[in-house]
């Protein structure tokens, strides 16, 4: 599959990174960010040592990956967004915590998945809350698309689990029809279904808030076959 893409699942949101942001990014990246490359990592390498690994896809302003990490020592996670200001706030706060099984990578996830996540080597791959780019017109745009689940699947170990979360429920369908199709994949909740949230997983302020507001989260675990 190319990484060759004119549509894009995100809009760079320029002006927006902070004075404290930017001193994190200058300070840590070459400790804990990682170089987007044509080459698939070498990932025992990179966090210096093998262990369960977690590919953190949109990981946001890091609040979801930062209390994971804290939580589970045992497991290293690979987190992948494009906007600066999250990849700061999260590089900041891998420092402030002192967490060495987080690293960092600020490119679109489809180039990443399709270069530098080697085959068969997640435990488990989160898309938590992509952009619902509601509008019919933009559907297009939505990350999860047929050929992409196609590549993560490929790239998780078998049983390994792909974990999905939206509060839109336009998205929520198209996302569950998408992944039901994958013949790689199991939903766990049988197909048409949407899972419990699972108890692992944080409540982010942004879900709080929407909950807050009466809004329903829906949620997808599968599984590789």
């Amino acid at each position: 599959m190319s990484d060759k893409r004119s549509v894009k699942s995100y809009v760079l949101r320029q002006g927006r990174l902070t004075r404290a942001q930017a001193n994190a990014i200058d300070r840590y990246w070459d400790e804990f960010g990682v170089d987007y490359g044509d080459e698939p990592l070498d990932l025992d390498a990179l966090f210096k040592r093998y262990a369960p690994r977690v590919l953190d896809i949109g990981s946001g302003m890091g609040e979801t990956t930062l209390r994971l990490a804290g939580e589970n020592p045992e497991i290293d996670y690979l987190a992948v967004e494009v906007h600066r200001p999250g990849i700061g706030r999260l590089l900041h706060g891998i420092a402030e915590s002192g967490l060495d099984n987080v690293r960092v990578i600020n490119h679109d996830a489809v180039d990443v998945v399709n270069r530098q996540i080697p085959a068969e080597s997640m435990a488990s791959i989160y898309i938590h809350f992509p952009d619902p780019w509601p509008k019919k017109r933009h559907h297009k745009r939505r990350l999860v698309q047929p050929g992409f689940v196609r590549q993560l699947t490929t790239r998780m170990k078998t049983e390994g689990q792909l974990y999905l979360a939206t509060d839109s429920a336009d998205l929520a369908e198209y996302m569950c029809a998408v992944c039901d199709a994958e013949p790689g994949l199991v939903n766990l909740a049988g197909n048409g279904n949407f899972s419990p949230r699972p108890l692992w997983r944080p409540l982010t302020k942004f879900e709080q808030r929407g909950l807050g507001l009466n809004n329903r989260v829906w949620n997808l675990i599968y599984c590789r076959r």
